[in-house]
């Protein structure tokens, strides 16, 4: 029979040895352990033990004050201190800086993967991420600090391509959160904003004879707990600790939110519109980068804004906005809530969203930008004294198939003025950002380059791309000078050949109808016109039609080539994995209808799916023009020949 586990904090905290390795379980004041974080300070202090700690953290358990494990910056507490970010500790990374403990910087998604190998006893965690980073070993390795000189990271060459690998630390100590318990130590998490690593650090520790201590806010009783919504089964877990109230706040800005933890949604409609200031500019012109029907990632910041401007935009529902933690789907919150969401679609562990992340599953992310120099690298994790960390964006940046760097082109006291559909600098930034050399490189410009990586760098009044040959002005907001108010807060000259303006749309109130130009760009990159052969090729392969605007957008787009053409042409459509709404079949085959009498010479139309030709036999033979559906284009085209089509 199992033993009741609950214990004080007190009580737990006292079983923790010199040297142990812990690793603490938050991001911001999500999951963050706030009573067991206090209990460990306040033995310390008493006692001065335990000592040499080494503390592990994937994203920073803090809220950039007092909070989190700045508790812990005591110098004989902590030896060593392993974390993904840094930003929201600052005093612990004062430490570091200062050279009084050793420290190291890795990927948050790797530390987290770390968690999950370590508990395999696997030798550690064999990744491309980090490569031509300050990670890498050819650079610093992650190491802070001079003080630190043990080697966490190699490089490997296997059949001709090199990876980096991570060496696996040892967890002796899982501090984790969660919201139920029973006395035999099952822990669920239904009041949590994330899942976060709570169940791989556990096993890390335990499957390393260590010690697994759980905070919680309310104990269950014994077999009354769903299986199903166990996350930490009670095998993993010593000792189970009930919080005080105000240590175990949701997250550090929010006592309580059912919407943060699923069990509710929220109204779109009641997200708030931002003002149009620089940052709005920024993430407006950011959002004409986004992929409808695509998986995307926002990072703090600038980045933070573009969801919002999705909303008002009504473009939100046909994306899927994802954080690093585990959220899938619904809105991301900023601030002291980052990292939780509303409306989600699901939550994942954190060490399975990177492995989606690392395997290539972002269509795009939007990420800030501190440093950015000629080759296109950028720097968001080390400024002089200053240490903020790597966090997700090293997995992020280098994985995602197009990324946007987002961020004021200078820094410090910048401030502008919206005139006329106009940008006007009124006070320049002290702190150029376009710099001869970034201090540390968090984003590598050539590794992007020699993937052939699509990187864009958006500003308030201009936007870069990433050429093999460096930075490339591409466009310039309305009432901007490149000379004076670009290039004179540069410490290099970027490539310029073609240059021009940014849309107009940006620098007026108001929607900007980004709907409608997304849905017109998405359909415009779906069609090829054979002018020789005077064939349209159309691909609906995977389109979705899920509005009105929808349909509309199909018209306005090929009406638009038709006019170009001049001339009636012959369709070519691909209407494989193609869906639409039940309630929109009438309007969109009448448009068929409509654009077929008007532009096509004649259709054919191909699927490998029996029931989608089918129901598009069934939608076009009652109307004008015969249905002439194929299983393949080669079938579509052969059609063609018999009707004396010049092909």
């Amino acid at each position: 029979m199992n033993r009741d586990k609950i214990v004080t904090a007190d009580e737990a905290i006292a079983l923790i040895r010199d040297g142990d390795s812990v690793s603490c379980s938050g991001f911001v004041g999500i999951g963050t352990p706030e009573e067991l974080i206090v209990a460990l300070e306040r033995r310390f202090v008493t006692t001065q033990s335990p000592r040499d700690l080494t503390l592990v953290f994937a994203a920073a358990p803090g809220d950039g004050k007092a909070r989190g494990v700045n508790r812990l910056a005591y110098e004989g507490l902590i030896r060593r201190a392993i974390g993904g970010h840094w930003a929201l500790v600052p005093q612990l990374a004062k430490l570091a800086t200062d050279n009084l403990i050793e420290a190291y910087n890795l990927p948050l998604g790797t530390i987290s993967h770390l968690y999950r190998d370590a508990a395999a006893h696997r030798a550690g965690t064999l990744s491309k991420v980090g490569l031509g980073t300050f990670v890498d070993p050819r650079q610093s390795g992650g190491r802070i600090n001079q003080r630190t000189q043990e080697e966490l990271v190699r490089v490997m060459e296997i059949d001709g391509e090199e990876w980096l690998f991570y060496k696996a630390f040892p967890v002796n100590v899982a501090l984790i959160r969660g919201t139920t318990a029973d006395p035999a130590g099952n822990i669920t998490m239904e009041h949590e904003a994330l899942l976060l690593d709570a169940q791989a650090a556990a096993m890390a520790a335990h499957n390393a004879n260590g010690l697994v201590i759980a905070q919680v806010e309310r104990i269950a009783a014994a077999g009354t707990l769903d299986p199903r919504s166990v996350v930490v089964p009670g095998v993993m877990v010593d000792c189970v600790v009930v919080a005080s109230p105000e240590l175990h706040q949701q997250t550090y800005g929010t006592a309580y939110n059912a919407a943060f933890s699923g069990e509710m949604r929220v109204p779109a409609n009641r997200i708030a519109v931002a003002a149009l200031d620089e940052r709005k500019l920024i993430a407006r012109r950011c959002a004409f980068e986004l992929p409808l029907g695509g998986v995307i990632n926002l990072g703090i910041g600038v980045p933070e804004i573009l969801g919002a401007v999705a909303a008002e935009e009504r473009v939100l529902d046909h994306l899927t906005l994802t954080a690093e933690p585990g959220v899938i789907g619904g809105m991301p919150q900023g601030g002291l809530d980052f990292g939780a969401a509303v409306n989600t679609q699901a939550l994942l562990h954190q060490n399975q969203q990177f492995d989606f992340y690392d395997g290539g599953g972002l269509d795009l992310a939007c990420l800030g930008m501190a440093q950015i120099d000629r080759a296109g690298n950028v720097n968001v994790s080390r400024f002089g004294t200053r240490l903020a960390g790597a966090g997700g964006f090293i997995n992020i940046s280098q994985n995602a198939r197009r990324v946007v760097f987002a961020g004021t082109f200078t820094a410090g006291g910048l401030e502008v003025a919206i005139e006329g559909g106009k940008l006007r600098i009124v006070t320049e930034g002290r702190a150029p950002k376009f710099v001869a050399a970034v201090e540390q490189i968090t984003f590598s410009g050539p590794e992007a380059v020699g993937k052939r990586q699509s990187v864009h760098y958006v500003t308030e009044r201009c936007v870069f791309t990433l050429q093999p040959g460096g930075l490339q002005l591409t466009e310039v907001a309305p009432g901007i000078d490149i000379d004076r108010d670009i290039l004179a807060h540069m410490d290099f000259r970027p490539l310029i050949t073609q240059v021009k303006c940014m849309d107009a749309r940006l620098y007026r109130t108001g929607p900007m109808g980004l709907s409608a130009a997304l849905l017109d760009l998405q359909l415009t990159e779906r069609l090829s016109y054979d002018g020789e052969r005077n064939i349209l090729f159309v691909n609906f392969q995977g389109h979705v039609i899920r509005d009105q605007d929808g349909v509309d957008s199909v018209r306005r787009v090929l009406a638009a080539l038709y006019r170009k053409a001049g001339r009636k042409m012959a369709l070519v459509a691909n209407y494989d994995g193609f869906l639409i709404d039940e309630s929109l079949s009438d309007s969109y085959f009448a448009m068929v209808e409509e654009l077929h009498e008007q532009y096509y010479s004649t259709a054919t139309r191909y699927t490998t799916s029996a029931f989608m030709r089918m129901k598009l036999g069934s939608s076009l033979s009652s109307r004008q023009g015969a249905a002439h559906l194929f299983e393949t284009q080669s079938e579509a085209i052969e059609f063609l020949h018999h009707v004396n089509m010049a092909v």
